[in-house]
């Protein structure tokens, strides 16, 4: 059993930065890989970036690529995303999840097993 809690959310202006943590309960963390999806008002939730169990191997979404960087600390048992550049488009609520290592990567939320309970992101023109 893995409980994920997302923080870091918050208002900031266009092209300003923000770092999400999503802090993991259970010792089992290190053995699932990480994603980040976010929803939008009135949209589908949608993948944005993904990290391995170990780190090493990282995606993302073709629209946060070059902005937005996704890491983990198993040590700390708490994963991040880093976003620079935020754009308006960037606004919604953020969730982290975490998947079976054999599903690394994967923009099918279907295949995460655990969800944060979201941190809303809200970006400014």
């Amino acid at each position: 059993q893995v409980q994920l809690v997302e923080s870091g959310g918050g208002l900031v202006q266009a092209g300003g930065s923000l770092r999400l943590s999503c802090a993991a309960s259970g010792r089992t963390f290190n053995r699932y890989a990480t994603g980040w999806f976010r929803q939008a008002p009135g949209k589908e939730r949608e993948f944005v970036a993904g990290v391995s169990w170990s780190g090493g191997n990282t995606y993302y979404e073709d629209s946060v690529k070059g902005r937005f960087k996704v890491s983990r600390d198993n040590a700390k048992n708490t994963a991040y995303l880093q976003m620079n550049s935020l754009k308006p488009e960037d606004t919604a609520v953020y969730y982290c999840a975490a998947a079976p290592s054999a599903y690394s990567g994967s923009s099918n939320f279907g295949d995460y097993a655990y969800w944060g309970q979201g941190t809303q992101v809200t970006v400014s023109s």
